[in-house]
């Protein structure tokens, strides 16, 4: 595509102020990881593509379920029949709405022992997962290389976002009609840590309870996505807040996040906590009746896998994942070691059922 087309594909967004010509290209040079495909992450995602994002790095760990099609764009009917990687075929749709995008798919999920081999070499990161403990991740990372950056002169200009040296990251949530969004800038604001120093005691509102309208969702990612290009083309009068929404009842609030924390554990004492815990625990998914159950140090061969497990349930296999069904349970065993077990939301259980199948 020659710059006269690429000009006339986003001519609208061109014509937008505060992005023009200089922002447009900005964004075409940009590169943005999305940790999680899913109903924030698949908007994000072709969000970006259609702006004419440089590179996009999508990292997800699920496969499509008919259960995502109610709020997940990018998949179809016949990514979930053929329970193809979130990663993959986000990717492949991709592709067919701008092929001038630089697409990275990563079927893996997102632990302290790959993090920064996964989103280096990034300049912003959105946030599209269903859980804290990859927040509090995300958020040692973003830090951590911030002060990394803030001392690399070397660092190339076209790699950095305008103005700032920082690796900033967009926390998105959403459950029922109601979604939370907040930039995180570090220097420029305080981190996750500073407005959540921990995660949220006892039980709290997940989609597989409360449920999840698309719309808020989408509201959500939609912010996102806005929030990202703001950063990308230059935000000069960045200042922190928390966007709070619901759909339903048409409601929406915007407060300051106040001040960076002087005693927060992350920004102020460079403690990482998440980033140094080399070992990914069990996690219950959202949405999903299911328990994921981490092993990184156990690649699986998957073909000799079926074979041995042929015996035990009814066995599908390609090149992605293995799926076994069995009385109860339907487990699916990735090559990274990960699985995925359907049926329960006990952890306990979930450990004796990889146990069993897998080995201690």
């Amino acid at each position: 595509m020659d710059r006269t087309d690429e000009n006339e594909r986003y001519s609208r967004q061109i014509r937008f102020a505060p992005i023009g010509e200089n922002g447009q290209q900005r964004i075409s040079q940009a590169s943005v990881a999305i940790v999680g495909c899913g109903a924030l992450g698949s908007f994000q995602a072709e969000a970006l593509a259609r702006a004419g994002i440089g590179t996009l790095r999508l990292i997800d760990r699920d496969t499509v379920d008919f259960s995502n099609l109610q709020r997940q764009f990018l998949y179809d009917e016949n990514d979930a029949s053929g329970e193809v990687p979130k990663a993959v075929a986000a990717a492949r749709r991709l592709a067919l709405l701008n092929a001038q995008v630089r697409i990275e798919p990563h079927v893996t999920d997102l632990t302290a022992s790959n993090a920064e081999e996964l989103l280096t070499g990034c300049d912003l990161i959105l946030d599209g997962t269903d859980n804290f403990e990859t927040r509090y991740l995300l958020n040692d990372l973003s830090v951590k290389h911030s002060i990394d950056r803030s001392t690399n002169h070397a660092l190339p200009a076209q790699r950095a976002l305008p103005a700032q040296r920082a690796l900033p990251w967009i926390y998105g949530a959403a459950v029922g009609s109601s979604g939370t969004v907040m930039p995180v800038v570090p220097g420029r604001g305080p981190c996750f840590a500073c407005v959540y120093p921990e995660p949220p005691a006892g039980p709290h509102p997940t989609c597989d309870v409360n449920g999840i309208l698309n719309t808020a969702s989408a509201s959500v990612a939609a912010l996102q996505v806005s929030l990202a290009l703001r950063l990308i083309v230059g935000w000069d009068d960045f200042a922190a807040a928390i966007h709070t929404l619901d759909l339903w009842n048409g409601v929406s609030r915007r407060i300051h996040a106040g001040p960076p924390d002087p005693q927060c554990h992350v920004c102020a004492r460079h403690e990482f906590r998440y980033l140094d815990n080399a070992r990914r625990t069990p996690v219950s998914l959202c949405g999903r009746n299911a328990v994921q159950i981490h092993e990184t140090s156990r690649p699986l061969d998957l073909a000799e896998l079926a074979r041995r497990l042929a015996p035990v349930g009814e066995v599908r296999v390609n090149e992605f994942a293995l799926r076994l069904a069995i009385p109860r349970y339907d487990l699916m065993f990735f090559p990274d070691g990960r699985a995925i077990i359907r049926g329960t939301q006990d952890i306990a259980i979930a450990r004796s059922l990889y146990s069993q199948l897998i080995g201690n």
